[in-house]
């Protein structure tokens, strides 16, 4: 049991750094292009802020599931890729459907992974709408400067 919580433990540190890692990076590409998501035309600049910043979060959850699947993997508890990183997929999405099951002595590292996930959907939203919101303040404040 205590294995089990100290590598899920390791395993919500590494996911949780790695969002943060991405959401710094996404905050300096931003804080680079303000000047130019100021400027017109604004609706397809917030088409294309959109549009990076989902898939920025789907790379960043991709990460997250590989990262459970091939540590699932690595100790033995799936034979093969597959199901392991279905079984990643299923819980980090919390979605769980029940068709593949984490052998009893490995269980606990299921909730885990629903519980990384849930946290990291949760934080990768917030990235979402800030990339949005930075972007419409920076468009503002360029039409607010106009006489």
């Amino acid at each position: 049991m205590f294995l089990q919580i100290f590598i899920g433990s390791l395993l919500l540190l590494v996911s949780i750094g790695v969002a943060s890692l991405g959401y710094w990076i996404m905050e300096m590409l931003l804080g680079s292009a303000k000047e130019w998501l100021g400027r017109p035309p604004h609706r397809l600049k917030m088409f294309m802020v959109l549009a990076a910043v989902s898939t920025w979060i789907l790379g960043q959850i991709t990460i997250g599931v590989w990262l459970w699947a091939l540590t699932f993997l690595g100790l033995g508890i799936f034979e093969t890729l597959e199901p392991s990183v279905y079984f990643a997929l299923v819980a980090f999405t919390t979605l769980g459907f029940g068709d593949i099951l984490l052998p009893t002595e490995w269980r606990i590292l299921g909730g885990m992974a629903a519980a990384n996930g849930l946290l990291n959907f949760g934080l990768l939203t917030a990235v979402l709408i800030e990339g949005m919101r930075f972007a419409r303040v920076q468009q503002r404040n360029e039409r607010e400067k106009k006489p």
